[in-house]
């Protein structure tokens, strides 16, 4: 794809502009900021950004095909790179707008679903992989009816359960697909229950799929047997959590990898509350955790490289720009507790996605309330991890760990050398899944903690044991050290 000379120009602007902010955080007399910062790019997004991924190479693959308005019959995704500000947009050959998209173990993006019909909205049948060596994307074979929102989870041994979303005809389809690249896709599996569209789902460390909502009643899927549990526990809030957030907690050998799942927010008029539930236990149940600083339907979570979840975006009433959720939080697993991370400067409401970036930044970007129009402008967060301060006690960019050389790809249970500089101040090493977000759910979000030794030649760090920890994929390697401040990550493919 041939970048239009409109985004060559901004990527001599952002470049300006990066410099600028770094020159401004320094001003004398300003002291670190305690909740990070918001910085507003000087270049807009030129499609609706209604899903996105981040792929291996660092850039972010942005999907929007008609961008919600029937009208458009300009279908389109789009390739961002944010170390040079260059968007390059492309035509795709059907329909990707409300899909689902999950990234395939060998780093490629598998788009699954779409739609088919406007008003009513019908499903469409087809899939699709974009190859990020050549910048293309290719038809594979058609499921066996259409999903526009369906859910995609990447499996232990690397294959993509789908569930849910509208069909052909426009009924909820209750039928899980099961996708392989090198057999296509499996006999339908019909679940006794009818979901809901995108519905919440997390692969646990047994193997099994848990469905944590936006419905009250959890239920978990077990592949081996295409069989659900629909009595797994209900929540204490009342009412469906409508596009609220989902997170698995990192997982850590520290507890074996005990598997703790949190939802956000949802329903309308928004709630602040979130719940918490331990899926180790013999009957788990919700527990109420901390309240968010405000209720938010259409929001974002990510998980940052330290463990914390960013809780953003959304608004008081589903979109309502009135009611916008600008402020941010950070909520810290250990504590249970919420801090302020900052404010945003737009209101990001239905079809805003957040990312984790390899340079533990988050891009914020969209918000679609109303056809026909959408929110523009991009913006990075910068946690306060990667501001320190100088003797002056004035901000200055913070002193990140380095990680000078790590493998490029690793096994399960493989104990690999990560060479460091800095390997004596390193208190955790961890990696997160390169991550794919729409309508307020990142259906590849997950952090998992490694164990890791020292010598003089570096960490010594055990890879996950296996892929229902963390199943077969590009990762963000990071070595965060003992203040707390991660490196710039290196992508690393793991698997059998």
């Amino acid at each position: 794809m041939k970048a239009p000379r409109w985004t060559r120009r901004r990527a001599c602007v952002l470049l300006a502009t990066t410099l600028l902010c770094m020159t401004a955080v320094s001003v004398m007399g300003q002291a670190p900021p305690a909740s990070g910062t918001w910085t507003t790019l000087s270049y807009p997004m030129p499609i609706n950004p209604v899903h996105v991924a981040l792929l291996h190479t660092g850039k972010v693959l942005i999907v929007s095909g008609s961008g919600n308005d029937p009208n458009n019959h300009n279908l389109q995704a789009a390739l961002w790179d944010p170390n040079t500000g260059t968007i390059t947009t492309q035509k795709v050959g059907w329909d990707m707008f409300c899909n689902g998209m999950v990234v395939l173990p060998d780093g490629r993006p598998f788009v699954f679903g779409g739609t088919f019909q406007y008003d009513p909205f019908y499903g469409e049948k087809r899939t699709s992989i974009y190859d990020p060596s050549t910048g293309q994307f290719t038809d594979k074979q058609t499921m066996a009816h259409g999903r526009w929102y369906p859910t995609g989870t990447v499996l232990g041994d690397g294959r993509v359960m789908v569930f849910s979303g509208l069909d052909e005809n426009g009924s909820t389809n209750k039928n899980v697909e099961i996708y392989s690249v090198s057999s296509g896709w499996s006999s339908q599996y019909t679940a006794s229950w009818t979901p809901p569209t995108y519905p919440r789902m997390h692969l646990l460390p047994n193997g099994t799929v848990f469905y944590s909502g936006p419905s009250i009643n959890s239920a978990i899927f077990d592949p081996s047997t295409h069989t659900w549990n629909t009595n797994v526990a209900t929540t204490n809030y009342p009412n469906a959590r409508t596009y609220g957030s989902s997170v698995l907690l990192p997982l850590s050998p520290s507890d074996n990898y005990t598997p703790r799942v949190m939802i956000l927010g949802g329903d309308g008029p928004a709630t602040p509350t979130t719940e918490i539930i331990d899926l180790s236990a013999s009957h788990p149940k919700w527990v109420y955790s901390a309240n968010m600083s405000q209720g938010r339907i259409e929001m974002n979570a990510v998980i940052l490289p330290n463990g914390k979840i960013l809780a953003l975006g959304g608004s008081l009433n589903d979109e309502d720009s009135k009611t916008a959720a600008l402020k941010a939080d950070l909520f810290d697993p250990q504590t249970q507790t919420f801090s302020p991370a900052g404010s945003e400067s737009f209101a990001r409401l239905y079809h805003s996605v957040a990312l984790l970036l390899p340079d533990a930044s988050v891009m914020v970007a969209g918000g679609n309330p109303s056809r026909g129009t959408y929110e523009s402008h991009i913006e990075i967060y910068r946690p306060s991890y990667l501001f320190g301060s100088d003797k002056f006690g004035r901000s200055v960019p913070a002193t990140r760990p380095l990680i000078s050389r790590a493998p490029g790809a690793i096994t399960y249970g493989q104990t690999f050398l990560i060479a460091t500089p800095t390997a004596t101040g390193i208190s955790s090493v961890v990696l997160i899944r390169a991550g794919s977000t729409t309508h307020a759910f990142n259906m590849d979000q997950r952090m998992v903690e490694l164990t890791f030794t020292m010598d003089a030649t570096g960490l010594h760090a055990q890879a996950p044991p296996n892929g229902n920890i963390a199943p077969p994929g590009y990762y963000m390697l990071f070595v965060i050290n003992n203040k707390g401040i991660p490196s710039v990550s290196k992508f690393i493919q793991l698997g059998s």
